[in-house]
Formats: C-alpha cells, sequence, structure tokens
C-alpha cells in the first residue's frame, strides 16, 4: 500500500471532509428508531434485543460489572432468536422501547471490526479507489464496522475462526487491531445507545448498500489497521525517547 496515501489534496480531500462531516439521518424518535432496525432487517440482517444503558454507566442487565455494558443479547439464545420477521421485530421494538438490538453473524453476512481511525483512513481509500462498500457502523466507543457477506462454514475448518466479542483471532499478530466477527458473534445495529453522554453507535452507510465480499476490503483494512497500530506504538514510545 502507498505510505504517500495520506495527502489530502483534490478529490481525496473532498472526499475526507465527507467522511468527517457526513452524519447519517437518525432521528430519536421511536418511528424513526423502528424505521432503521425494520431497513437492517430488511437488508438480511437477522435482529435480536440487546440490553441498554442504565443510569449511572450501568448495564440495564443489572450485572455486578458486567463486561460489555448495553452490547449483549438479553437471551441466552440469542443465535436461534435471531429474525429478519418484521412482525416480531415490530413486536420487541414495541415491547421494549429502550433496548439496542444486535445482529447475529455468520448467517448472511459477517462483520470486519477495526479501531476507528484505520476505519475512515480505509474507507475513505475504498470508496476513492471505486471499491464496492456495504454497510459500516460507527461506534462512539472508537470501533467502525464493515459489514460484508459471510464466508459461511468453509470446507477446511481451521481456516476460520468462532469469533466472540472478546477475543482476536490467531492470526491477530498479523492483523493488527482487526477483529472478524463471524460464526458465533454479534455486534450492536445502530442506531443502538452506549453508556456515556450520548454515546452511541450510528449508520456512516446505511443498509441500502449491498454487501460485498470481504476479502475485497481486507488488504486495505489490514493496511490501515497497521499503519494505525505503528502510530499507536510510536505515540506510546515518544516519552521513553525524550
Amino acid at each position: 500500500m502507498s505510505a504517500t496515501f495520506g495527502g489530502r489534496s483534490g478529490r481525496q480531500g473532498r472526499l475526507s471532509q465527507w467522511l468527517r462531516g457526513r452524519r447519517p439521518k437518525e432521528t430519536a424518535d421511536d418511528g424513526g428508531r423502528e424505521a432503521l432496525l425494520l431497513a437492517a432487517a430488511g437488508a438480511g440482517l437477522p435482529l435480536a434485543p440487546a440490553a441498554h444503558p442504565a443510569p449511572g454507566y450501568r448495564c440495564s442487565c443489572d450485572r455486578v460489572g458486567c463486561p460489555t455494558p448495553a452490547r449483549h443479547p438479553v437471551s441466552f439464545a440469542w443465535q436461534t432468536q435471531s429474525t429478519t420477521d418484521r412482525a416480531q421485530i415490530e413486536r420487541w421494538v414495541r415491547h421494549q422501547p429502550q433496548a439496542n438490538f444486535i445482529t447475529a453473524t455468520g448467517m448472511t453476512h459477517d462483520v470486519l471490526d477495526v479501531p476507528l481511525p484505520a476505519g475512515r483512513e480505509a474507507l475513505e481509500r475504498l470508496l476513492g479507489s471505486g471499491v464496492e462498500v456495504g454497510p459500516v457502523a460507527e461506534s462512539d466507543d472508537g470501533r467502525m464496522l464493515f459489514f460484508t457477506l459471510t464466508r459461511g462454514t468453509p470446507e477446511d475448518e481451521d481456516e476460520w475462526w468462532p469469533c466472540e466479542l472478546d477475543c482476536h483471532p490467531e492470526t491477530m499478530d498479523e492483523h493488527p487491531g482487526l477483529r472478524w466477527h463471524c460464526r458465533g458473534s454479534y455486534v450492536l445495529v445502530p442506531p443502538a445507545l452506549l453508556p456515556g453522554d450520548d454515546q452511541r453507535v450510528r449508520w456512516a452507510r446505511g443498509p441500502e448498500h449491498a454487501l460485498p465480499d470481504p476479502l475485497s476490503l481486507l488488504e486495505v483494512l489490514t493496511d490501515a489497521c497497521a499503519r494505525y497500530a505503528g502510530a499507536e506504538h510510536q505515540a506510546s514510545a515518544w516519552p521513553l525517547r525524550h
């Protein structure tokens, strides 16, 4: 990958400004929330109810020291519960008005989950190169989620890994900062609220965009993650050298 890509002029500069300034048209009212969730389901993302923030930076599950507050399903049966059925999602939204929603990965789609700065760089490069990019979500806890087609169940079971939210693949050294949510995992689907003041998960590119093959994004994403990891390492080492 070119080390000089960071220049911001011409088309790249305009694209960078668009990415920084653009915010999806999400509304706070229940009707807008329901419409966004139904749009995600309509795009083939299976949904299930999730926890939501509680006062005092706590999770609605009331588990002491919940490790993923407002980021996990409310049911242990979330994999079989997840659905794209419109009527069921409407019932959930209306009966659980504060609930976030997760989408189960590895069924129809996977998610490539990267640090937000790396994701923004990668998205700019992909769009600037004319690569088809699907739905993309931004999380105020510092992550960017690229929604892709799933690879499904490979013939070689050692080729891919079941990925949990707090685990990294064995190839983490080769793909710094990247999490591949596939079979057995999930992510929050926008719109979602996180603990803190106005902390959210929102669409940067909505679910109306077709899901791409993950391999069409992987090289640019891993390269951006490597740049990000290198910059973070240099920043942490700087005080030791001065």
